[in-house]
């Protein structure tokens, strides 16, 4: 059971990846457009700044929410580094209890702002602001969601990865 889960969740990342690599490569297109435009044609469009402004609070949000994952996060290496799998494990359930917290603190504040912007649209293609950042909304769901699933583990004793300066990854 545990395999097919972790295999739908595999596709479920895979698709995720799909949806943020076209969000980039519409972006990228606005973005030369813009370009051709504004330089080429001389006539200047404020709607490409729209969409760019637009694809990129998406793009941060959605990856974030479902692409990148736990080691992929910026944390004080310094620290986790140096740290043992006990240590590691108390560290996360900490930072676990912390975000969850706050974020499900400011869920409702975040949900009743998100659902007031309906009032106010962009100014070019008059995209409600609700709609626009909406995704907000669905990024702070996701972190309660992924950081009370990293609690539970560490809580259970499985201690999260441990850090590798040798990955690619790594920022070395």
């Amino acid at each position: 059971m545990t395999q097919k889960l972790a295999a739908a969740g595999d596709w479920l990342r895979r698709r995720a990846e799909n949806i943020l690599c076209l969000m980039l490569l519409a972006m990228f297109v606005v973005f030369i457009l813009q370009i051709i435009f504004r330089y080429v044609l001389n006539l200047s469009i404020g709607w490409t700044h729209e969409v760019s402004v637009a694809l990129w609070i998406w793009i941060v949000l959605f990856g974030s929410a479902f692409v990148i994952r736990e080691v992929d996060e910026i944390r004080f290496d310094l620290i986790w580094g140096g740290a043992g799998d006990k240590s590691r494990r108390v560290m996360q359930i900490i930072c676990s209890v912390v975000l969850v917290f706050l974020f499900g603190v400011s869920l409702p504040s975040i949900f009743d702002y998100v659902t007031f912007m309906k009032v106010e649209s962009t100014a070019y293609l008059k995209i409600r602001f609700d709609y626009l950042y909406s995704i907000y909304v669905v990024f702070v769901v996701a972190m309660i969601i992924r950081y009370i699933w990293l609690g539970i583990q560490a809580i259970r004793g499985q201690a999260p990865e441990a850090f590798d300066p040798t990955k690619a990854g790594s920022g070395v």
